[in-house]
């Protein structure tokens, strides 16, 4: 007997950490079954025949993308003759919704029942993609209780599974330990500096978050300052920013330690994505700042394809803005300064958005594995694939 195949694809670290553990998951209810696709290292290092790498696909932004255009398309009718030759039993698109929702459309048409998992954020903007949502998809795996109700109005069938980081990480953060793993002062006031994930967030946020950690350093003079970044291609970035405009700014660049940083923190400043998810799993009052490629939000703004009041997701967790956001132009230190520096003097405030944090760390923490893992094996049972 054949091994039960399942074809999966993610382009970036979030996507990644969710297809490892849905993975590991599923190999505990399907004992001998092969993974394919587009991977990260985390899927990697769990056993995937890994076809092409996540940062082939780590492309974001409406004209970056045309930009590699050519190059990405050629990348998916390659995966798509190869799954035609030899079928999957199942496809699992993990977030890109932009790339992986055309390649669930091919498959689904061609039988292979799809699972997409992480709702593409059509309630926050370009809503009408839910139309190809419910083409494309015979299940969507969301990790936020909103996104199924949202979904259910469209006749999307969803399954909700919280989201792994409530899980792994703890209701109440160590400071001390944490500050003690990165040689940080462990009673001095601390800022954590997240400037994204990609390249191009980092090369936009780099200057902005360093003018600003620069004049908040004026006002608390003994501020410590680690920037956890995710890869050395980030770090080389951010590091040649650093020296261009603040080269005696004493600033800790650490690699693949954002929950490390987080924890250690009194105070973040973030690039708007999961870096705020898991800022508010840490407890940890925010500022948010970010910026994408001007024509992107030129266009997004003509075309009037945002439609949240908030953007970071703590915000949206939250339904009230208690990290302040600065998008765009006002991502720039005479905006970021003022609420940076105003939690630092006010611990009752820092106090009172841990509390309401910590409230929906609790409303997140699922199994988030095992459930996804679950959902997508009951809808192989009902094709009679298992």
């Amino acid at each position: 007997m054949r091994p039960l195949r399942i074809g999966i694809v993610a382009a970036e670290p979030s996507g990644d950490l969710l297809a490892a553990g849905l993975m590991d998951a599923l190999r505990e209810l399907l004992p001998g079954v092969q993974f394919e696709g587009v991977a990260g290292p985390l899927m990697t290092a769990s056993g995937i025949d890994e076809w092409a790498s996540m940062d082939d696909l780590s492309v974001m932004g409406l004209f970056e993308v045309l930009q590699h255009l050519p190059r990405l398309l050629r990348l998916r009718a390659g995966l798509l003759q190869r799954w035609r030759d030899t079928p999957p039993a199942a496809f699992i698109g993990v977030d890109a919704p932009d790339f992986n929702l055309g390649v669930e459309c091919r498959m689904r048409a061609a039988g292979v029942p799809t699972v997409h998992y992480v709702s593409p954020t059509v309630w926050a903007w370009r809503t009408r993609r839910v139309r190809k949502i419910r083409r494309a998809v015979d299940l969507l795996l969301t990790i936020f209780p909103f996104e199924t109700r949202f979904l259910d109005r469209y006749q999307v069938p969803s399954h909700y599974v919280g989201h792994p980081l409530a899980c792994d990480m703890p209701l109440q953060p160590d400071r001390a330990v944490a500050r003690q793993a990165l040689g940080i002062d462990p009673d001095a006031p601390a800022l954590a500096v997240l400037p994204g994930s990609r390249r191009g967030e980092v090369g936009r946020l780099a200057r902005p978050f360093i003018e600003t950690v620069a004049a908040l350093r004026e006002q608390v003079p003994d501020l410590q300052v680690v920037v956890p970044l995710v890869n050395e291609t980030t770090r080389v970035i951010f590091e040649q920013v650093l020296r261009d405009i603040a080269r005696e700014l004493p600033v800790r660049v650490v690699l693949n330690a954002s929950r490390t940083a987080l924890a250690a923190a009194d105070v973040v400043l973030t690039a708007s994505g999961t870096a705020t998810l898991e800022g508010l799993l840490s407890k940890r009052p925010m500022v948010v700042g970010y910026k994408v490629q001007a024509a992107t939000y030129a266009v997004a703004r003509l075309f009037g394809l945002v439609k949240v009041k908030h953007v970071a997701m703590a915000n949206l967790l939250a339904d009230e803005r208690l990290a302040p956001e600065f998008i765009q132009g006002e991502c720039e230190v005479r905006h970021l300064l003022p609420p940076l520096l105003a939690f630092f003097r006010d611990p009752a405030r820092r106090e009172h958005i841990a509390a309401r944090y910590r409230a929906i760390h609790e409303q997140l923490r699922m199994d988030t594995n095992r459930e996804a893992a679950r959902a997508v094996v009951e809808l192989l049972r009902g094709r009679g694939l298992v």
